[in-house]
């Protein structure tokens, strides 16, 4: 299999916010056949390397077939919870564009296969 890099916003749009001491990221593909992509690429061990300084308890990924997404379940993000968090994003709102910058590695057949514009 050839990998090909791309941003995850290449493929998808999110938003992000708190759940007490837990971060919610939503991830939608911009096309609903592009959701496979996501569910192979956003692990909880990928998730766990781009947040591992700030997450210090469980991540979830549940797959979201009706709206061609998934959504990340990020435990112990926030300090304590938003409320009480001393850091300058206590809500976890940035935290979904930090990972829509980030770099993937995708299936490079399947994407040209979907159309997925590659760099």
């Amino acid at each position: 299999m050839v990998l090909e890099r791309i941003k995850l916003s290449t493929i998808a749009h999110g938003r992000s916010g708190d759940k007490g001491d837990m971060v919610n990221i939503a991830l939608i593909a911009h096309r609903k056949e592009w959701m496979q992509l996501l569910v192979d690429c956003i692990t909880p061990e990928w998730l766990a390397e781009i947040f591992a300084d700030m997450v210090k308890g469980h991540i979830e990924v549940h797959p979201v077939p009706g709206v061609g997404g998934i959504n990340c379940l990020l435990h112990g993000a926030l300090q304590g919870g938003g409320t009480i968090a001393l850091r300058k994003d206590a809500q976890g709102k940035m935290m979904g564009q930090v990972l829509l910058q980030a770099d993937i590695e995708i299936d490079g057949k399947l994407a040209r296969k979907l159309k997925v514009p590659l760099g």
